[in-house]
């Protein structure tokens, strides 16, 4: 497939050629063509985005040129000079550093330990460890990456914790960095701060490389994009002369909505309701504290916040699979209390309500089930699939297979494992499941974590039309776009603790942000900082130092 660019030839003075360069890569796993001679330029001291859709190869490659695996074909160029890079020890001293999705730290050791680790110089640590903590200072003077070398990691709120992952690369000599979805946990203003470190890196010559699904960033942040589509690169385009649109269609092949249709929801009466529910976990901490709220019939409540502040556990706990501490459930109408024997998954099934898990491959499907049987978990008991302990295959199968044809799972395949699907397929697998029987109450986790532009639509015009059905709606998502997009209300969660509601209309992605972080804004114009009094009508915030997330 063509190009809109192609690599140029290496010029004779290094110092003119661009930071990488990656000419007709191709790597195969079995049967499975991630990348097909793919091949794309990245000049230096530039902010170059990738994006495409799941399983279009972007990942493969930034694994290839960090060394996680080997092209079967194909040359890397780094300042010009062609290098064979075997293992991420071979990327780093070519320059090239790594911060992945999922952060590569040491909970229990400081800053300075982990910046330091696997880089120490000498036999002595204590000299390894002034050399770290002094340029961890320079460092943050240089690119604005401030965090206290002494802190424990574990106690760092995500944000700081990506700047320690910057901060190793940097150590490293790092002057190629490359960022793996490296804003899925931040606050909106944990977000901007990143913009303005990645600026400042590009600023004194460093390369930075975006991988991400999100296209507003793409377009805030990057100077040129590479959109990636079955193993192939598609299209190059300069940021400055292309939009998201444009970007979202190359990435799929059609047009996508980036927004769905959504008209003026009409809400009912309370469909499920919570009163003062409080969980604390087997090591007394408390998950959830003194939660009040309702979702009414035909709305679509979305639950924000930064990962790790009490939204897994009310999953947990509505659905039955925890049960809370203290407090009162209400599912139309009926009510559940803490302890009782309801609180069960199999009996809120039965009150009407459905639940989408967050963590689809430990909780929404079984891996080395096929297809049909994960399309049928929690409702194996149906009479359609049979009766007592004896399931009915061909009905199962024959259930599945109508699930996959109204949701577009691919392939439509009842008896494929599960593992052998996509993410997202594997997700659309799970709704068309829990929304099959036009539950009263739905419970969304996450629903579009891992999923591909193209599917992200499905999804959305599939949870506008349960709302539109009558279903009420508990959306939680760590995407803020995904919460501003698809709810009628906004609900905020600290700690544990609600700290902000507002109407889907009037939520302010700068307010939502603050209440994320428990703060509110500095009249300076620096940022958050600790309220001193209510930082919003009604909600008053107590604590003296800003608290920072549990992980």
């Amino acid at each position: 497939m063509s190009t809109d660019s192609a690599p140029v030839a290496a010029p004779d003075n290094p110092g003119d050629a661009p930071a990488v360069e990656l000419v007709g890569i191709d790597k195969r796993f079995g049967a499975v063509h991630a990348n097909r001679g793919v091949s794309l330029t990245i000049a230096k001291g530039s902010i170059h985005g990738i994006v495409g859709e799941n399983g279009a190869g972007k990942s493969t490659l930034m694994s290839i040129l960090y060394g996680f695996y080997e092209a079967d074909a194909g040359e890397i160029r780094i300042d010009g000079r062609p290098i064979r890079i075997k293992s991420p020890r071979d990327a780093i001293a070519a320059g090239i550093g790594m911060v992945h999705q999922h952060f590569m730290l040491v909970d229990t050791f400081t800053v300075v330990e982990n910046v330091m680790l696997g880089a120490e110089s000498g036999v002595l640590i204590q000299g390894s460890i002034a050399k770290a903590r002094a340029e961890i200072e320079r460092l943050g003077r240089d690119y604005g990456l401030v965090v206290d070398p002494d802190a424990v990691v574990g106690e760092l709120p995500v944000g700081e914790q990506q700047r320690v992952e910057i901060l190793k690369a940097l150590y490293r000599q790092c002057r190629i960095l490359i960022l793996d979805e490296p804003t899925g946990v931040l606050t909106p203003q944990e977000t901007d701060q990143l913009f303005r470190i990645l600026k400042a890196l590009k600023d004194r010559g460093v390369t930075v490389i975006l991988i991400t699904h999100k296209l507003r960033e793409i377009m805030a942040v990057t100077d040129r994009v590479t959109v990636m589509r079955l193993g192939e690169v598609v299209a190059e385009r300069n940021t400055a002369e292309t939009d998201r649109e444009e970007l979202a269609v190359l990435m799929v092949g059609r047009k996508v909505r980036l927004a769905p249709d959504r008209a003026k929801a009409r809400p009912g009466q309370p469909a499920l309701a919570v009163e003062h529910l409080s969980l604390t976990d087997e090591f007394g901490v408390k998950r959830l504290d003194d939660v009040n709220f309702s979702v009414r019939a035909g709305e679509i409540v979305g639950i924000a916040g930064v990962s790790g502040n009490g939204q897994s556990e009310l999953l947990e706990v509505l659905s039955g699979i925890r049960g809370p501490t203290s407090g009162l459930i209400r599912v139309l109408g009926q009510e559940v209390k803490a302890g009782g024997e309801q609180c069960r998954p199999d009996r809120m099934r039965r009150l009407g309500l459905a639940h989408v898990p967050e963590d689809r491959s430990r909780l929404g499907l079984v891996s080395a089930f096929p297809a049909w049987e994960s399309a049928i978990l929690g409702y194996q008991r149906d009479k359609a699939y049979g009766f007592g302990p004896l399931i009915s295959t061909s009905a199962a199968e024959k259930e599945c297979a109508r699930l996959m044809q109204s949701f577009d799972v691919r392939p439509p395949e009842p008896g494929l494992g599960c593992a052998k699907f996509s993410g997202g397929n594997q997700q659309k697998l799970i709704l068309a499941r829990e929304m099959a029987r036009n539950p009263k109450v739905l419970l969304v986790g996450q629903p579009t974590r891992g999923v591909d532009i193209g599917a992200i639509e499905f999804i959305h015009k599939q949870i506008v039309a349960m709302r539109d059905q009558g279903s009420a709606v508990l959306l939680v998502s760590v995407e803020l776009d995904e919460i501003l997009a698809l709810s009628d209300r906004i609900i905020v969660m600290f700690q544990g603790r609600i700290v902000g509601e507002t109407p889907g209309e009037r939520a302010d992605e700068r307010q939502l942000g603050l209440w994320m972080a428990n703060a509110q804004a500095d009249p300076g114009g620096e940022g958050p900082t600790v309220p001193r009094g209510p930082a919003i009508p009604g909600l008053t915030l107590q604590s003296p130092t800003l608290p920072r997330p549990t992980s």
